[in-house]
């Protein structure tokens, strides 16, 4: 049937190489409970998922990653830190994950805590709370800003891949620097985000 979605065969897993990844999301099982969730490494075709959630072999995932979107398949294999789940895509679907990986394989080899295609901004407020998951907030002073993420001074060096969030902008911990950190907001914000920087 003509755009109907096939599982990932076992010609799919030889073709596309794994990319190690560090994305955040959630998934909701076939129960419709929902959890956190990691995924840690990654093909057009298959994804590895930490996360606490039990799932069965066989079963059917539905997930919501960072910079990826969404994502369907059903369970391959389990482990005791997560599972491994074979994607139902598409041709097209497949082909825009394959340079999805390209690009974050790339850029965590190139170290870049960003897009740099986004201008980054001299923000004329840069007063900021950073808040973690736990609740604890610090203030910090942001350095600069893009639509896909932020530079800022703080006294504190949250873990890398540690989820934060800027203001109300969620995003992740990608580098270290002498005075502070990087931050990559999770999606790509809408410059009327960042007024409240810039006025």
């Amino acid at each position: 049937m003509l755009g109907a979605q096939q599982p990932a065969s076992d010609q799919d897993r030889r073709q596309y190489q794994r990319v190690k990844v560090m994305l955040h999301g959630r998934l909701m099982l076939s129960d419709r409970t929902e959890h956190r969730c990691q995924v840690v490494d990654m093909s057009p075709g298959s994804a590895f998922f930490a996360t606490d959630a039990t799932a069965k072999t066989g079963e059917r995932v539905i997930a919501y990653i960072d910079h990826i979107g969404r994502l369907e398949g059903t369970v391959a294999r389990v482990r005791d830190d997560g599972f491994a789940l074979e994607l139902n895509t598409t041709p097209r679907k497949k082909a825009k994950l394959a340079a999805q990986l390209t690009w974050l394989a790339n850029k965590h080899e190139l170290d870049l805590p960003e897009d740099r295609r986004h201008e980054r901004i001299l923000p004329r407020n840069p007063s900021g709370i950073l808040s973690l998951e736990d609740g604890r907030q610090y203030r910090c002073r942001i350095i600069d800003l893009s639509v896909s993420g932020a530079a800022v001074e703080i006294n504190v060096r949250p873990a890398l891949g540690t989820q934060v969030t800027l203001g109300n902008m969620r995003g992740q911990v990608v580098r270290h620097f002498e005075d502070g950190i990087a931050i990559e907001f999770a999606v790509i914000q809408r410059r009327e985000t960042l007024q409240q920087y810039l006025s």
